[in-house]
This record gives C-alpha cells, structure tokens and sequence, in this order.
C-alpha cells in the first residue's frame, strides 16, 4: 500500500523560508507526475504546484510563481517545495498527492494518492 508522508512545515515569520518533503513508501512513485495542494481554513482547497513524472515539466498557481519551487528527487522516492518569501496569506495544511495514473498530470489530485498534510503557519 502506498503512504505519502508530508513533513518540514511550522510556523514562520512573513519574508521567511520552509521547505516541505513528500516522501512515499510502499512502492515507487518515479513514473508518476506529482504535486502539493493547500487548504487554508474555511477556504477550498487548490493545486500550489505541480511536476512531472521525470521532473522536466513544473506548473504553478499565480499566486506563489517566483517564490515556490517544486522539484522531485525519484532516487529518494521524494519530492519538496521550497517555499520563500513566505506570506501570511500562505498559511494552510499543505497536501502532496501523485496523479491518477503513472505518467499523468495533476490535475485536481482526484484518483491519485495523498498524504494527511503538514500545517505551514505564516505569522505577520
């Protein structure tokens, strides 16, 4: 059975730097694109970023273009997001989740594997 475990959030000041990991066990995920979801409270959830099964291809939500960075390490079976820069507006529990099928996009994460979300807490 697959687990995706997310680690590396916590709370930090307005300007400062997290860098987040999705590592999975269970079985490779090394052909299956990827991706990290955030829920804020009392909002939808949304897609933050997303990568490529061999990491050749990364997509963004407007509002983090410039300051996130997804990257995926498949030797280590793990992916991150550095996030910089960080915005009050930032704070959610951030999700990773692989697509529905291997080689497949993200889309909105329906069909794929998730894991149970790390909390990111972004202080003014």
């Amino acid at each position: 059975q697959v687990q995706l475990v997310e680690s590396g959030g916590g709370l930090v000041q307005a300007g400062g730097s997290l860098r987040l990991s999705c590592t999975a066990s269970g079985r490779t995920l090394s052909n299956y694109a990827m991706g990290w979801f955030r829920q804020a409270l009392g909002k939808e959830r949304e897609v933050v970023a997303r990568i490529s099964w061999n990491g050749g291809t990364t997509l963004y939500t407007d509002s983090v273009k410039g300051r996130f960075t997804i990257s995926r390490d498949n030797a280590k079976n793990t992916m991150y997001l550095q996030m910089n820069s960080l915005k009050p507006e930032d704070t959610a529990v951030y999700y990773c989740a692989t697509g529905p099928s291997p080689y497949r996009m993200v889309t909105d994460g329906s069909g794929g594997y998730w894991g149970q979300g790390t909390q990111v807490t972004v202080s003014s």
